[in-house]
């Protein structure tokens, strides 16, 4: 495989925060001309044998996937696994305990929007919940707009969802050396997702890559939805600054919310490594 594949290594489904189904996300995919697809949920690898299933039906190759929050310098930090074994017990069970906590979470939040004076919070996010045990911000930010307390989600994050503001209600995720540990234990390869999203100092910055890389990471999302092309050559310079392999992936999560569309994204700059170079004997293939 080369440089210049249509490779869309970060998307989530119902199982997570997305709105379709598995099997709907991979026949966008295929529509939109993808030729490498990976299923990358938050914290939860239950999609996985659908995902890979209904790609390989449609003649597409497949990567497992997982994006897993990590805590790195008071900051959220999301760490991309590609490529591992789905029923390794270790990741299993290190995912399941990175769930844990939402629950009581989701419930502290729905408490302190009631405060600010939005009831039924709580029971108004399950209604946008695919998987209980993922109730996240973004289930809450739909339902405010479903019941028009906000014209769009990004408004509800900004006067709702984010640090210090009255929804807000931190998680203690796992730390950034478990999560490369789980992924490349299982035989994955792990990538840090988007990292222009970060508030990080570059002190900061470069401490997340430096420790990244020495407790195993291997890659960095360079090409994302949330990345502009400033950025693009940005993360190509640190990939190459950190020896680290380069992905490329939408993070798409539904079609009324997300900028970037499934396989939409530029491709990868021919001088970077893509990090499915690395996975080469881990791609499920086309059927």
């Amino acid at each position: 495989m080369t440089t210049y594949l249509n490779a869309d290594l970060h998307c989530h489904s119902v199982v997570s925060d997305g709105t379709m189904a598995p099997e709907d996300l991979a026949a966008r995919a295929k529509a939109n001309g993808v030729e490498l697809w990976a299923l990358t949920d938050h914290d939860e690898i239950g999609g996985q044998q659908r995902a890979a299933a209904a790609a390989r039906s449609l003649g597409m190759a497949y990567l497992t996937g997982t994006e897993i929050s990590v805590s790195f310098a008071g900051t959220t930090v999301h760490i991309v696994g590609l490529g591992f074994d789905p029923d390794n017990p270790q990741l299993a069970q290190g995912l399941a305990a990175t769930r844990g906590g939402r629950g009581g979470r989701a419930r502290e939040m729905a408490t302190q929007l009631a405060q600010a004076g939005i009831s039924g919070a709580y029971e108004g996010a399950l209604q946008f919940v695919g998987n209980p045990e993922l109730v996240s911000r973004t289930h809450f930010a739909r339902f405010l707009v479903d019941t028009k307390v906000c014209r769009d989600t990004a408004e509800v994050f900004r006067k709702y969802l984010i640090e210090g503001k009255p929804g807000y209600v931190p998680h203690r995720w796992a730390a950034l050396s478990d999560a490369v540990r789980w992924i490349t234990e299982a035989g994955g390869v792990a990538v840090i997702a988007h990292p222009a999203r970060y508030k990080l100092t570059a002190n900061e910055e470069y401490a997340l890559f430096s420790e990244f890389k020495a407790h195993g990471g291997q890659g960095v999302e360079v090409v994302t939805g949330s990345h502009s092309a400033a950025e693009y050559v940005t993360y190509g310079a640190m990939a190459h600054e950190f020896g680290l392999a380069a992905s490329r992936g939408s993070d798409f999560h539904s079609p009324e919310e997300s900028h970037t569309d499934l396989g939409a994204l530029p491709l990868l700059p021919g001088t970077l490594t893509p990090v499915w170079e690395l996975l080469a004997e881990r791609v499920r293939p086309a059927a």
